[in-house]
């Protein structure tokens, strides 16, 4: 699990987190799971990521969870769930590219 904490930098005009923010952080839990489940960092690429945001973060911190699928020779895939300490504020799954 990782952390991404509040920012003002990372707010949209209206004080929402912007969803570029939650999508980086999505992207970097699961390189980091990935990285994980094959012993160390190999090197990968994100294939797909598809992002469903279900409501605004405004002043907390969102935790990022990831639940990784297959993790094979050539290709990975995850789950990710974004949310604040009262609800969850957006999913994510990826597919990723393991290039070597």
């Amino acid at each position: 699990m990782l952390r991404l904490p509040w920012s003002d930098r990372l707010a949209r005009e209206g004080g929402a987190m912007s969803g570029q923010a939650l999508m980086a952080a999505a992207d970097t839990a699961v390189v980091i799971a990935v990285a994980g489940a094959k012993g160390g960092f190999v090197p990968m690429t994100t294939v797909q990521l598809n992002t469903a945001f279900m409501r605004p973060v405004v002043g907390t911190d969102v935790l990022v969870t990831v639940k990784l699928g297959k993790v094979g020779r050539t290709l990975a895939f995850a789950d990710v769930v974004m949310a604040t300490d009262t609800a969850t504020v957006a999913q994510a799954s990826a597919v990723y590219a393991i290039i070597g």
